[in-house]
């Protein structure tokens, strides 16, 4: 006993499109497998950075629109209530 032809094409189809989503699934997670070491490099690169503004400028917060930067209170107050 045999299916129908076109049941045996809506099959072939279906799994034709399964593996093409699975095809798709394996390229992204490639991409975010590259992406993530990307962010990795880039986060060592932004700590070093700092390392080198807090030689020269001391534990700074740094305003990103205007450059002007302002010191950060190592110990910040408890208040007692």
């Amino acid at each position: 006993m045999k299916i129908k032809e076109e049941q045996l094409k809506v099959i072939k189809d279906q799994q034709t499109k399964v593996a093409n989503i699975l095809s798709q699934i394996g390229i992204l997670e490639t991409q975010k497998h590259s992406f993530l070491h990307e962010i990795a490099a880039l986060n060592d690169e932004i700590n070093q950075f700092k390392g080198e503004l807090e030689k020269e400028y001391g534990a700074v917060e740094i305003n990103l629109d205007s450059g002007e930067c302002t010191p950060i209170n190592e110990k910040k107050e408890i208040s007692h209530a």
